[in-house]
């Protein structure tokens, strides 16, 4: 498992995790497309646009390996934000492609980061 050094490991001054410290001995957790509601609590969202702004300014528009970034913290942005690089996909590898769509990023979460200026 690749592990992203310069990552946060969560979002400051909070329990919100954005990276493991070990790999899963029984295997990977999958990713999978979590729906965000409207009733979600702001720390929650804090935590969303935290991690958006994160995997902006470490991987940009570029492709990233899944490493030991959080499932549970992807799977809130998986099908919109971040998306799967790799066809065919495989949700359980912590080798498989993704890579984030700064358009709609920036669309869910406009105050994450200055997306101009980092484009």
């Amino acid at each position: 498992m690749l592990k992203h050094r310069g990552f946060p490991g969560r979002l400051p001054g909070t329990d919100f995790q954005f990276t493991l410290r070990r790999a899963n001995p029984k295997g990977a957790t999958p990713i999978e497309r979590r729906e965000r509601r409207n009733d979600r609590k702001p720390s929650d969202r804090r935590a969303d646009a935290g991690f958006v702004a994160a995997l902006w300014e470490n991987f940009g528009d570029q492709p990233f390996e899944r490493g030991n970034l959080d499932a549970g913290r992807l799977s809130w942005l998986f099908g919109r934000e971040v998306l799967p690089y790799d066809d065919p996909f495989d949700p359980t590898n912590y080798e498989a492609m993704l890579i984030l769509d700064p358009r709609a990023a920036a669309m869910a979460f406009p105050d994450a980061t200055d997306w101009e200026a980092s484009a």
